[in-house]
């Protein structure tokens, strides 16, 4: 997960109306004239949007006992791009969880002079070094690629409109493993599960680990 204090007022301050909420057509979003003002209950972080949750902490978000998450769950509300915003802020506000804070965001990506803020689009050719990285995410991929399909079916055996086969699928014989479910519970990690933790372990043991992590007082 990869954070950073959000100073700018430009994301943070402007309330946002999404008329989807509430009409049957699909139309744009419009920023009310109106700013929210900055809390100072608690601090906001934001970082990327694909992130690695564990149990507990979602757990905790739902459960909410300290109504944390509920409070920023509302706060974040008609906010631009709250889904880059709201696991970090709740991690980094919540004394139980901001000290397990890894601050990567797994992603693999090729950046070059000529794409700018922008990393190159992932192909086939990629995909070698893409499953050998570690990384749980890879971004950006070209539209209608063959690559997506060839990560589903040859590297997670994922059929299609199922979801990634486990200890949870216990059906023999069928098409879809999954039609016969076992202990949602069971998880025996594969090759790539490996992979991922040694890219982990990696970052726990790096000098300033605890350094980027986001405990404040």
């Amino acid at each position: 997960m990869l954070y950073a204090y959000a100073f700018r007022l430009r994301q943070i301050r402007p309330i946002v109306v999404d008329p989807g909420l509430y009409h049957s057509s699909r139309n744009d979003i419009f920023y009310a004239t109106q700013k929210r003002d900055l809390p100072s209950a608690y601090k906001l972080f934001t970082g990327s949007s694909s992130v690695i949750l564990s149990r507990k902490f979602i757990e905790y978000c739902i459960i909410g006992t300290d109504n944390l998450p509920r409070t920023l769950l509302m706060y974040y509300t008609n906010m631009p791009l709250p889904h880059r915003k709201y696991f970090q802020t709740v991690v980094c506000n919540s004394p139980e969880f901001n000290r397990t804070v890894v601050n990567h965001d797994l992603h693999y990506s090729i950046w070059d002079a000529s794409s700018k803020n922008e990393p190159l689009l992932l192909t086939m050719a990629d995909v070698e070094n893409m499953t050998h990285s570690g990384a749980a995410f890879g971004t950006r991929f070209p539209k209608d690629d063959p690559v997506l399909d060839h990560i589903d079916e040859e590297i997670l055996r994922r059929s299609s409109g199922d979801p990634v086969t486990g200890g949870w699928c216990i059906g023999v014989g069928d098409d879809s493993p999954c039609s016969v479910l076992g202990d949602l519970d069971v998880i025996r990690p594969g090759p790539a599960a490996t992979k991922l933790a040694k890219l982990l372990a990696q970052r726990l043991s790096s000098r300033n680990f605890f350094s980027q992590q986001c405990v404040w007082d």
